[in-house]
């Protein structure tokens, strides 16, 4: 199956004529962001180089074929991460963030958060995301455009989850359990605090996902 035109590839594109050849081999281990599937096929004609594309609904890794199986998980995962990153830096407008968040509802919390707004925002220096939960409105700070995509989609459920719970009780973590990758959105906005790359996010009041 040829890739989706409208795909994203890191790494070396595949073609035609390498994608035909390799074994293809299900990863069960490996996911990604936003827990689809991935594929690894193996080439005995790739002697160095690894790369990865979406098709469809699912992320295709080309890997050399005597790569052994704990290499093949590492490099699942840089190639992801690659892709996030990649993915990420192409501008969500308004209208994008907003049907990622009805996706990301329907996904995680059974579409009961149904936001009446969802806009990216320039004033918002101190916190990642805000919600009015009387208006049903979200704001995401600009400052997120260009991070892992695994981190915006964690930051906008974590504004969802507002809607349906407003404080930052039990009962609101437990809903973003469903999130596979609650712990390592939150570990990288972190770092980047840590890294002093954006002011230190600890003011009384803030949202700080």
């Amino acid at each position: 199956m040829s890739a989706d035109p409208s795909s994203r590839a890191t790494g070396e594109t595949p073609s035609r004529s390498a994608a035909s050849a390799p074994r293809t081999v299900p990863s069960p281990k490996s996911r990604d962001s936003d827990a689809n599937p991935v594929e690894v096929r193996r080439s005995t004609r790739r002697r160095r180089t690894v790369s990865a594309y979406r098709e469809g609904d699912r992320t295709v890794v080309l890997i050399p074929a005597r790569m052994s199986e704990a290499e093949e998980q590492r490099w699942v995962r840089v190639m992801l991460e690659k892709l996030a990153a990649q993915e990420s830096k192409r501008m969500l407008g308004d209208a994008e963030l907003a049907a990622r968040a009805e996706w990301l509802s329907e996904q995680y919390l059974g579409g009961r958060a149904r936001p009446a707004s969802v806009r990216w925002v320039t004033n918002q220096n101190t916190r990642w995301g805000s919600c009015t939960p009387a208006e049903g409105s979200i704001r995401l700070s600009h400052r997120l455009q260009g991070m892992p995509e695994y981190v915006v989609n964690y930051v906008l459920l974590h504004e969802l989850a507002h809607l349906l719970v407003p404080g930052h009780g039990p009962r609101f973590w437990r809903l973003l359990e469903a999130y596979p990758r609650t712990e390592r959105a939150r570990g990288y906005l972190e770092g980047v605090v840590a890294a002093g790359r954006l002011p230190h996010l600890s003011g009384p009041g803030d949202d700080q996902p």
